[in-house]
């Protein structure tokens, strides 16, 4: 998310914010940031009928910039775009004042949020997407190979992110060639991962980056990638090639779910080493530290809301682990049911993690119910509360 002016809002009071979402994870948050009553002000078209002698003239299309008080939103999951509706403030040429109309939100199009209250969730969640600028500033980025295909995933701020996809030329998956053909195929698919890397990992901000694939394709790429970096003087990469390491993948089939190979790379000791002070390294590890207590049947881990809440008002929360689909839901009332949860407990010295449905181990939290907790001691009495 952009911000087009420095954020300046109070928490419980009037304000406005202009900003640019810059992918479709910004547009699901601005779906949940967006209530009825809020003022949503951006470029749209409307068809007019312009005036003429001509009856007949076709209706014709005008920009105009409306300031619409919501009425309701739509988000669209499958093409990642948010539609507002509401009715017209300001009178124009156009579109009466109390009019009702609806434009679309888009990537990459600006637009002004006005709220009569700010919460305090919402100032933060703006905040933490605004921190997220580019594919660069993660924690881990990930690169998943294949022949004549690669995935550059970003880790950090509780979200995986597609950064990019490369698709290599059809004669780099094989074919009748010779070997000389090939290789230079193969390096033309290897300077298109390189170009990628180089574009959107900056290793002043990058923790880590990991190179997975079956068979040698990860060494052969991590050997062209440092060969490259020398050649054109790329400091950056030469000074941290400790820092990018490789992990095997037992099968890279592009019918494979690519969440099942980001897991399998998270599952390696080395990665894991390498990121452990990070905070990805903190998430997926206090999630595996979870899911292994609750497979243990151990006392000192719970997870729905009823058990969640009584372990909080014994102020017994070490670690909450929430997803942002109830965080930052759109039922106002669940909204702020969650917001006062982990502010209580951070305010108790405990930690809380919102995870995205983005996240790579994300999957093992929404069947914990999306909410879950890590406990400073036992309680076994709370097992039943959630099945009562």
């Amino acid at each position: 998310m952009k911000l087009l002016d420095k954020i300046d809002l109070v928490v419980n009071q009037t304000g406005t914010v202009k900003i640019v979402p810059q992918e479709s994870d910004d547009l699901w948050l601005l779906y949940n940031l967006i209530t009825p009553g809020d003022v949503v002000s951006s470029e749209t078209t409307r068809k007019v009928h312009l005036e003429s002698s001509n009856k007949s003239t076709p209706a014709s299309r005008v920009k105009l910039t409306l300031h619409l008080k919501v009425t309701c939103r739509d988000f669209h999951k499958d093409s990642s775009t948010l539609r507002v509706q509401g009715r017209n403030l300001d009178a124009n040429p156009y579109v009466p004042q109390g009019a009702f109309h609806s434009f679309t939100l888009e990537i990459n199009k600006a637009l002004e949020i006005r709220k009569k209250v700010w919460g305090c969730g919402d100032v933060e969640a703006l905040r933490e997407s605004a921190e997220k600028v580019s594919c660069s500033e993660g924690d881990v980025v990930a690169v998943i190979m294949q022949r004549g295909h690669a995935e550059i995933y970003l880790l950090g701020k509780g979200v995986t992110t597609l950064c990019s996809k490369i698709e290599g030329s059809s004669s780099s998956t094989g074919g009748r060639k010779g070997a000389s053909s090939l290789k230079g195929t193969w390096n033309v698919f290897f300077r298109e991962v390189f170009g990628s890397i180089t574009k959107h990992v900056d290793f002043k901000v990058v923790k880590s980056m990991v190179i997975a694939s079956n068979g040698s394709t990860k060494d052969e790429f991590r050997r062209f990638l440092l060969s490259e970096a020398k050649r054109l003087r790329i400091k950056s990469i030469e000074d941290n090639k400790s820092r990018i390491l490789v992990v095997g993948l037992e099968c890279t089939n592009k019918g494979n779910n690519n969440n099942d190979h980001l897991k399998e790379v998270f599952g390696d000791t080395t990665v894991m080493n390498s990121i452990k002070d990070s905070k990805v390294g903190l998430e997926i590890r206090a999630l595996r530290e979870l899911w292994d207590m609750v497979c243990s049947n151990s006392d000192r881990a719970c997870y729905g809301p009823k058990s969640v809440e009584s372990a909080q008002e014994m102020r017994a929360i070490e670690t909450l682990l929430i997803t942002d689909e109830l965080y930052r839901s759109n039922e106002i009332g669940i909204r702020q049911k969650y917001e006062r949860l982990v502010k209580s407990v951070k305010e108790s010295g405990g930690k809380a993690l919102v995870y995205s449905s983005m996240h790579v181990l994300a999957q093992q939290l929404q069947q914990l119910t999306g909410v879950a907790a890590i406990l400073r001691f036992p309680l076994p009495d709370l097992e039943e509360q959630d099945s009562n």
